[in-house]
């Protein structure tokens, strides 16, 4: 195989991870939704309200932070247009466009945002499997829902 076609299965193996943790998180699969971290990975959501400002640490905190953040509500996350850059063999970075709704439950109105952003990335491959790294949503737009 040659070094291009090798770089191109990489890339689609990030695409595919990047895949599952907006799926994951928007069928609220949180066990799972954990495992595309690797286990000191880090998040930096300061654009948003949160723990520490927004930084936390680890891929059990991470999943536990976000169930918080959105477990009750019903999300949509797409992510579009990405940017890979191969570093080495096992490590990786790249730019996500992103956009999401987050609608929280309300008897009487809807209350919840459409976002518009980025994501920006580092992977590793361990043990076989790209994990996510480092991630840091900055935030374009924010609507809110009315």
């Amino acid at each position: 195989m040659d070094q291009g076609t090798s770089t191109l299965l990489e890339f689609e193996a990030i695409k595919q991870l990047k895949a599952r943790y907006f799926r994951l998180m928007d069928t609220k699969e949180w066990s799972a939704f954990e495992e595309v971290f690797a286990e000191e990975a880090t998040i930096d959501v300061s654009d948003d309200a949160g723990e520490a400002n927004g930084h936390v640490r680890g891929a059990r905190k991470i999943a536990n932070y976000i169930r918080a953040a959105v477990g009750e509500a019903q999300t949509v996350h797409h992510g579009h247009m990405p940017e890979l850059r191969l570093l080495d063999a096992t490590s990786a970075e790249g730019t996500w466009a992103m956009f999401d709704y987050v609608e929280f439950p309300s008897p009487d109105k809807r209350i919840g945002l459409r976002g518009y952003g980025h994501y920006l990335e580092t992977y590793e491959k361990q043990n076989g499997e790209w994990r996510i790294t480092s991630m840091k949503l900055a935030r374009l737009r924010v609507d809110p829902l009315s």
